[in-house]
């Protein structure tokens, strides 16, 4: 049983579509009909309801097929369209087929009409299948294109040879790129050079392998600006299953990059500061014997000649500044406790020289040069040594054939119109630092880069980027401001400006009277022997009674037999076993009046002990001297 069928007949002639109708309906179609034989008829015809076929007569006295054909297309109607005529010649005809017509056929020979119109209904629907698939192409299209413009990825498309056909906005803003630059293998001209042939060989194996691409590498752009970027690639196929290509996604991974290298480094800083602790530890223990019996021998030897003498000032001085050192290490391990002190620069600035002249390849001549009245100013050492040090390191890397380094510094006097044109600076008085070298120099386009936290345009591993930021980071802390000049190929010139302070009152350490002891009984807790042995001959010597004991259980039984007598404990915060804080608590559970000073070669000052809430009365840092213990016994026995 054939479909229903409704047709619309152009036609002048009544008894020509009865005669279409009956050929029809032999052909088993249910018809629906209309006959028209003008536009007018045609057009409300058209407006009334859907047809399946157009039927039209090639001539009639008001209208034609050819003008009927037009009607349809003007109205974008894709239906079959058949002429039948009684006079039509085949020069016509051919022409009506290009102008639209699906088919024609001679009145006399009607018999075609049936296979004609099955023909037509079957490539219509197969048209209309066909339109349908294009139209959901073109909406899927469009809508891949409206979420790649909108995508928060770079996204981009290659053909089978792993060219890029296809690129979104962003694709070209993380790489720098423009659409003509681009086309094919152009991408890899944004890939860093270092890179760039590894890349490329690894994506076009891939394409070879038409496999999923996952690859991490570095973007230089035009400004020199380095990027990470993740690049993320699958293949595509064709729905006969060909292989079409890659599709595929860049993200800009700079900022993560940037974090785990920070990550990485805090916990490298961690484990240095977990080392450091115990080596400064071990260190102040053999400091502080060192010390102790530099002070002693010319009490046990009043005699000495003035050489002997000398030698054992130059033991003593050489002993704080090993202690200086390990606190310094201890400070820089932990993030610094930013203590800040009245310093003069100049004795920093003969250190980095001292460490450039005799480090630093020999075809790189380092000059100092400080005013002599250089001004103090209010500032952490340790931050300000690594400012310095940062600052000549990169002026030896900028120097890979040699030069000179030069280290000046002077006061200056910052006015008015100097302050308005720089927005760290106020007015007032200032030194100035500036590190000099004749070096390969900084491109202008990079001058305000080199300040940004991990930039570098150093080789892998030869540098982190993150030594000028931490320097303008340490310097803006201390009021201060950064100023540079370059010109490539000359050098480059870093002036650091710092406020000054004036040293308010002699802060160095002045000669105090040692008051001796009254006999009082002082318990010494160490498990290093020498400091006990140290410790006791020193309080000997100045009329005080010593017990020591070499661990935490010798210690609680040594003060349980004379808690009556015992007027202060003197304990190191580290031994093994029992340690310094246990034998606290112990010995307070004993005594909660308990006087005690503790000691450590590890912790650096007396606030980092009160956070252990020991409730104790004195600290003492070793290696300690002489004069500090002895008055910092006589402070807590008064």
């Amino acid at each position: 049983m054939k479909a229903h069928l409704r047709v619309l007949i152009v036609e002048d002639s009544e008894d020509d579509t009865l005669l279409t109708l009956r050929e029809l309906s032999r052909g088993g179609y249910t018809i629906t009909h209309n006959r028209v034989d003008t536009p007018a008829q045609m057009q409300a015809s058209l407006d009334r309801q859907l047809w399946d076929i157009v039927i039209a007569d090639y001539n009639m006295p008001a209208f034609s097929a050819p003008e009927a054909l037009k009607l349809l297309q003007k109205r974008h109607l894709d239906l079959p369209f058949i002429i039948v005529s009684g006079t039509i010649g085949e020069d016509v005809a051919v022409a009506a087929m290009k102008a639209g017509a699906h088919d024609y056929l001679i009145k006399g020979n009607l018999t075609r009409l049936v296979p004609a119109v099955e023909r037509e209904l079957r490539e219509a629907e197969d048209r209309n299948k066909r339109h349908i698939a294009e139209q959901a192409l073109r909406e899927s299209e469009d809508r891949f294109r409206t979420l790649c413009f909108a995508a928060p990825l770079g996204i981009f498309q290659t053909d089978v040879q792993g060219f890029h056909v296809y690129n979104n906005p962003l694709w070209y803003g993380i790489t720098g790129l423009d659409e003509k630059s681009s086309c094919g293998y152009g991408w890899v001209k944004a890939v860093h050079p270092e890179e760039r042939e590894q890349v490329l060989e690894d994506w076009q194996h891939n394409v070879s392998e038409r496999d999923m691409w996952s690859h991490e590498h570095r973007l230089l752009t035009t400004h020199g600006k380095v990027k990470w970027v993740h690049v993320l690639a699958s293949p595509i196929y064709s729905l006969a299953g060909e292989f079409s290509g890659h599709v595929g996604t860049i993200e800009d991974i700079t900022e993560k990059k940037q974090l785990e290298a920070q990550f990485l480094r805090a916990q490298r800083m961690e484990s240095l500061g977990t080392l450091a602790n115990g080596i400064a530890h071990d260190f102040n223990n053999i400091l502080t014997p060192i010390l102790g019996i530099a002070q002693l021998l010319p009490l046990k030897f009043p005699e000495m000649d003035q050489n002997g003498q000398q030698l054992l000032n130059i033991l003593e001085d050489s002993a704080r500044r090993g202690a200086d050192l390990v606190k310094q290490i201890l400070s820089f391990t932990r993030g610094g406790e930013n203590v800040r002190t009245i310093i003069q620069i100049r004795h920093l600035l003969a250190d980095v020289a001292k460490v450039a002249k005799h480090t630093f390849p020999k075809f790189i001549h380092t000059q100092l040069n400080a005013a002599d009245d250089l001004k103090t100013v209010l500032a952490d050492a340790t931050q300000i040594h690594q400012v310095l040090m940062n600052l000549i390191v990169n002026a030896r890397d900028a120097m890979p054939n040699g030069g000179f380094l030069s280290i000046n510094a002077e006061n200056i006097w910052i006015d008015q119109n100097y302050a308005t044109c720089h927005a760290d600076a106020q007015v007032g008085s200032y030194i100035v630092i500036t590190i000099s070298d004749t070096g390969i120099g900084i491109p202008e386009e990079m001058r305000e880069a080199i300040f940004e936290p991990f930039f570098t345009t150093k080789e892998i591993g030869k540098g982190t980027g993150l030594g000028l930021s931490t320097m303008m980071s340490i310097v803006k802390s201390h009021h201060g401001f950064v100023t540079l000049s370059s010109v490539v190929g000359q050098g480059s010139s870093f002036s650091i400006y710092l406020p000054t302070k004036e040293l308010v009152q002699d802060q160095a350490i002045a000669h105090v009277e040692i008051q001796d002891g009254n006999g009082e009984l002082i318990l010494v807790i160490d498990d290093e022997v020498t400091i006990d042995e140290i410790i006791k001959t020193t309080l000997d010597n100045h009329n005080y009674r010593v017990l020591t004991a070499s661990d935490g259980v010798g210690a609680v039984t040594l003060y349980t037999e004379h808690k009556d007598d015992i007027s202060v404990v003197l304990i190191d915060l580290m031994m093994p076993i029992m340690d310094g804080s246990t034998t606290i608590f112990a010995l307070q559970r004993l005594n909660p009046q308990v006087k005690i000073i503790a000691m450590s070669g590890a912790i650096v000052n007396m606030a980092s002990v009160q956070n252990q809430k020991l409730n104790i009365q004195g600290f003492l840092s070793k290696p300690f001297t002489a004069q500090v213990l002895l008055s910092t016994l006589r402070e807590i026995l008064d």
